[in-house]
Order: structure tokens, then C-alpha cells, then sequence
């Protein structure tokens, strides 16, 4: 069976052509080695892949030609403990890190906040002679 076909039942993928692009993008590999989309797959294949900054490691256990329901899929993988273990502390790092924008205490003012501005300076629409001119 195809890799980007297996990948694709096996619902890692959406659809074939993104699975095919990860493949091309050598986010994929078969037993250790890059791979292409049309590489053979058979049970017993360990396949790795890159999933954003998690990489994950599974074990073809069976084939399926068509995409089927999430239970039906997940039993054509099995994730080693490795990959489990590291997935699972990728997600605890991401869930203790702050959010880069929550550090951020000003930013652009909003309507409100800008019109509050002109009213303390006292600048009003009416005082300029010009609207494309900004003095």
C-alpha cells in the first residue's frame, strides 16, 4: 500500500495531497529512512513523522485501502512509549510556557482609547485645516 495513501486512512492527514506534501517535505519517514509518497507500507513498517514541533512514531499494524471511522483508523497504529512519553511533555512544556502576546502591556489603541487620547490633548477634528495634513 501507498504511504501517503496509509497515512491518509489512518487519518493523520485530511487528504492525500497534504499527506503527500509532508511526505515530499521529508516530514515523513519509513523505517529510519526518508521516503516518498509512493514508498510501500506493510505491517510491521515503523513509520516517523513531524507533526509541528512534536515528532511522532508509530508501528503499521494493518492496512486499510479506504478512510474510514477514527476507531477503525486507530487500529492501524499503534504509538511506541517513547513517542507517547514525548508527545505527552511537548504538550506539558506548551501548556507551562506563557503566551508570548500576554507579556505584551500596550499595543495599538483601540477607537475608544484613541478617541479618549485626542480628547486630553485637545485635539478635535474641527481644529485642523486639513485632513490630510497631520500636525
Amino acid at each position: 500500500m501507498r504511504l501517503d495513501k496509509w497515512l491518509w486512512a489512518a487519518r493523520f492527514y485530511k487528504t492525500r495531497s497534504l499527506a503527500s506534501d509532508e511526505i515530499g517535505k521529508n516530514r515523513v519517514r519509513v523505517n529510519g529512512q526518508d521516503a516518498k509518497p509512493a514508498r510501500e507500507v506493510k505491517a510491521g513498517d515503523t513509520v516517523a513523522m513531524r507533526q509541528g514541533p512534536v515528532t511522532r512514531t508509530v508501528l503499521v499494524r494493518g492496512l486499510s485501502q479506504q478512510r474510514g471511522p477514527a476507531p477503525v483508523a486507530q487500529q492501524l497504529y499503534e504509538e511506541t512509549p517513547d513517542s507517547i512519553r514525548l508527545r505527552e511533555a511537548a504538550a506539558e512544556q506548551r501548556r507551562l510556557t506563557a503566551e508570548p502576546a500576554g507579556s505584551l502591556e500596550q499595543g495599538r489603541p483601540t477607537k475608544r482609547d484613541r478617541r479618549s487620547l485626542d480628547k486630553a490633548q485637545n485635539k478635535a477634528w474641527g481644529d485642523r485645516w486639513s485632513a490630510s495634513v497631520d500636525s
